[in-house]
């Protein structure tokens, strides 16, 4: 090899170790500054999460909720109509005046339809509440719907009847909406009158049938929330 050649190589060998150096450098500060973005990113997903489980889902609620939605089929993977055991304490577990607790949060949230006495019927104000709450979904999961009938009557009047006041809003949702997911995204608790009735804290709430409050007025009815928690 002449004198030329060999300085060549020998340059060569001495610059290698530097290249190398530099490459493995500049891969390190990429993988530095992917990890880095990925951490500053990951915040920010937690946040969007966080949002979306308002702060009212408590433990409580999320159980109730759950109890509910899987007796209505609502978290199986066929669905179907709304539904709800026929003894009310056996989803709420709790007494009437903790299950109501459970609802305060949602009060800028929330609306209660009044309905005549012994009557399911929605009048046209009944219609509006129901639409306008449900038209106010803000990427919320599932839609409440908690039905009630006041003392009068019978304990098995007053049960059926709670029921047909919880089906009439889903019924008057499938007839205006004609959304295909809707049955998957309703769920119903009807509770007659023998369990949870409201207490006149509730009368501050958004309500169809004019202003009158007595307690069997506001127990004419049903209450409805679209509820965002994650199950």
């Amino acid at each position: 090899m002449s004198r030329i050649g060999a300085l060549v190589v020998a340059v060569v060998l001495f610059l290698l170790p530097a290249v190398l150096v530099h490459a493995w450098t500049s891969a390190a500060e990429e993988r530095l500054a992917e990890s880095e973005a990925a951490a500053k990113a990951q915040p920010a997903q937690v946040a969007i999460a966080a949002e979306a489980n308002e702060a009212y889902c408590t433990p409580a609620l999320k159980q109730v909720l759950r109890r509910v939605l899987q007796s209505c089929g609502l978290l199986n993977a066929g669905g179907g109509r709304g539904c709800q055991p026929l003894e009310a304490k056996s989803v709420a577990t709790m007494s009437g005046g903790d299950f109501n607790t459970l609802f305060v949060p949602m009060k800028d949230r929330g609306g209660i339809v009044q309905y005549d006495k012994e009557s399911n019927a929605l009048d046209d104000t009944d219609k509006a509440l129901v639409e306008q709450l449900f038209a106010d979904r803000r990427g919320a999961s599932y839609f409440f719907v908690v039905a009630r009938a006041s003392p009068e009557g019978g304990e098995q009047f007053n049960r059926e009847l709670s029921r047909g006041r919880a089906e009439s809003v889903l019924t008057h949702l499938q007839q205006t909406f004609q959304d295909p997911d809707l049955q998957q995204q309703v769920g119903l608790l009807w509770l007659g009158e023998e369990f949870a009735q409201l207490e006149a804290n509730f009368c501050e709430w958004r309500r169809s049938g004019g202003g009158q409050c007595l307690p069997e007025d506001l127990n004419r009815s049903a209450f409805m929330a679209w509820i965002d928690c994650t199950l």
